[in-house]
């Protein structure tokens, strides 16, 4: 009955192929993100007074090194899958991609254009991070028709019904899973909101790079509790999921930085000044 009552997952990953080419869902929806998180990032740059044309001309140095972060991030962390086939590692085509060094990346070479083209980095980061977590609510909707990143068996309406073919080991009895990429979804997409919010709201009260580390920091909170629910292979630290701690970590370290960035009273001077 609870099957029933479930969500159906797509048949088919694929959008249309045309001889040996395919569109997959999953492209779709990165590139939807990727269009986006550019158009946010435009109209927020313009209402800083800058150029909004900075969006499009740093996606060239932003995609390529966001690519490389998030391949190197996931083989960093999966090394046993690639340690007897080094070959594996540039078969990207086989998926594996990890969001926070496509984030480390991606600033990375925020940081490279910036610095070719004179402008503050901190600056272009603010105006992006609500485009960029818009953009991963977007990308998520390709894990669901990949019938792929959802949790532990649920009995609640909203589950989704995954093909035996794709359900782990030790749970090709279950039909109903918690849908952790559409929990993610919506997480992020209300993050946005507060992101752009946040932005406007308390405009003459932040600093450059305010909204960046409020991003970090609240994307990894909703990470951290869908991570407590996800059952794909993971890399482990201990008896516990190693995006577990990594989450923890940028959510309380980056939430630190922001506090104490606005701790100091104003008029505060250090001592000896």
């Amino acid at each position: 009955m609870n099957a029933l009552l479930s969500l159906p997952s797509p048949p088919s990953p694929v959008v249309f192929e045309i001889g040996p080419l395919a569109l997959r869902y999953y492209g779709l929806f990165i590139a939807l993100g990727i269009a986006l998180a550019t158009w946010v990032a435009s109209r927020e740059l313009r209402r800083k007074g800058h150029d909004p044309a900075l969006a499009l001309d740093a996606l060239f140095f932003v995609i390529p090194l966001g690519f490389v972060g998030a391949r190197l991030y996931h083989v960093i962390t999966d090394w046993e899958l690639y340690s007897n086939d080094f070959a594996g590692v540039f078969r990207v085509w086989e998926g594996g991609l990890g969001i926070y060094g496509a984030v480390a990346g991606g600033f990375a070479g925020a940081v490279i254009f910036c610095w070719l083209r004179g402008v503050n980095v901190l600056q272009l980061a603010d105006a992006a991070a609500p485009g960029l977590i818009l953009a991963q609510a977007v990308g998520r909707w390709g894990n669901y028709f990949n019938q792929e990143l959802f949790g532990r068996p649920t009995d609640l309406p909203w589950g989704i019904r995954i093909a035996p073919e794709n359900r782990p080991p030790g749970f090709e009895d279950a039909a109903v899973f918690h849908p952790t990429f559409f929990y993610e979804s919506v997480w992020n997409l209300l993050v946005g909101l507060l992101l752009l919010w946040v932005a406007r709201r308390f405009a003459f009260r932040l600093k450059d790079g305010d909204i960046f580390l409020l991003y970090v920091s609240l994307y990894s909170v909703g990470r951290f509790f869908v991570e407590m629910l996800r059952i794909d292979p993971a890399f482990m630290i201990g008896d516990f999921r190693g995006n577990l701690f990594v989450s923890s970590i940028l959510a309380l370290t980056f939430a630190l930085i922001l506090f104490l960035r606005h701790s100091r009273p104003k008029g505060c001077r250090p001592a000896g000044a």
